[in-house]
């Protein structure tokens, strides 16, 4: 049997299913939506593992699904690929009330998101998030977008998800690179808010690492709570939400100078962090040894904690364009302890400099 959380959004509220065999189960748990017609947003490398039990589920529960599969990769979460998801719906005949069903990890959940919140005005969609990062973070929340090569996420909407299921048997198909980036996200979710779950963090990374059924589904089912909570009490970021992105304002910048898809995403934000616990120190009062500790613990988890060496210049640049940025000023998360994140503005060039210069010299 799966665990449930609440997303808390009053008539938008909906559940987090976490455990595993939860794709099995969806037909039945997708009952309540008003629909019983479905399509299944997906690309290949998952949908070989994973496409058919889902269908099955849902024929079960009396639904009919079509599928449309995109690209892999970071490279392919482009406006481009959002008209072919656009038009393939309209082929489909698919109406505004037709589900649609995102399976698959970051890249599938945004892309599939954003074609649900802007066809016909908005139609219901359901994650269902294969890979850690997504299972974790970006499955929950409702934030959906597409990149632009100016800027990572630039062009989206918030639009929620009616369910979410978390199939922790996913994880077994996946990737140990792609583990670990999820583990940044995990990592930063104790960072950000919980001291306690950052320490049990500390202890269980290797049994993590080692997909430990156990560990993963706690690692899991804290972090959904941690974003549940924040999203609950911000759904539209404007204001504690953005404590979600630490790190995230260096590693958009990361993913962006690289090229998308060069760095995962767990893996440029596991490098922002380093960076934003740095800077911490220097204007935030974190005590030196969490931040090392942080870095530490990244390490452990098999993630970069070194970002590329760009000049001053380029990183101001491509931070400039970050959500965060208010009147012209780049706000900035940063940590004052472990489990206690602040947003800060006005830090000064120096600061960033020294702090950049420093990182990369790693």
């Amino acid at each position: 049997m799966s665990r449930l959380l609440e997303v808390a959004l009053g008539a938008r509220s909906y559940p987090i299913h976490i455990g595993a065999g939860t794709i099995h189960r969806a037909g039945a748990l997708l009952q309540a939506l008003p629909s019983r017609r479905a399509v299944v947003v997906s690309n290949a490398t998952v949908a070989a593992h994973w496409l058919a039990p889902l269908r099955a589920s849902l024929a079960e529960g009396g639904f009919r699904s079509d599928v449309v599969l995109v690209p892999d990769g970071e490279a392919h979460k482009s406006l481009a690929t959002l008209s072919d998801v656009l038009t393939r719906l309209l082929e489909l005949a698919a109406e505004r009330q037709t589900v649609l069903v995102a399976l698959g990890g970051g890249v599938v959940g945004d892309l599939a998101g954003f074609a649900a919140a802007i066809y016909q005005r908005g139609m219901p969609f359901v994650q269902v998030p294969t890979t850690l990062l997504a299972q974790v973070d970006s499955s929950v929340g409702g934030k959906t977008a597409v990149n632009h090569p100016l800027g990572k996420n630039m062009i989206g909407a918030f639009w929620q998800p009616r369910a979410v299921l978390v199939d922790t048997d996913c994880l077994r198909t996946l990737p140990d690179r792609e583990l670990a980036a999820g583990a940044a996200e995990v990592i930063k979710a104790g960072a950000i808010r919980d001291r306690a779950f950052f320490d049990w963090l500390d202890g269980a990374i290797g049994a993590i690492g080692a997909r430990d059924a156990g560990a993963l589904e706690h690692a899991i089912f804290e972090s959904c709570r941690i974003k549940a909570e924040v999203v609950a009490a911000d759904e539209h970021e404007t204001g504690e939400r953005a404590l979600l992105n630490l790190g995230h304002t260096f590693g958009h910048a990361i993913e962006n100078a690289a090229g998308y898809g060069a760095w995962l995403h767990g893996e440029a934000v596991a490098a922002g962090m380093v960076i934003a616990a740095q800077l911490s120190v220097r204007v935030a009062g974190l005590p030196l040894a969490d931040a090392e500790r942080l870095e530490a613990l990244l390490a452990r988890a098999g993630l970069p904690v070194a970002p590329p060496r760009l000049p001053l210049a380029r990183w101001l640049e491509l931070m400039s364009r970050d959500k965060k940025v208010e009147a012209g000023v780049i706000r900035f998360v940063l940590l004052e302890a472990l489990g206690r994140a602040v947003l800060r503005r006005g830090v000064s060039a120096a600061d960033l400099a020294a702090v950049l210069d420093g990182a990369a010299a790693n």
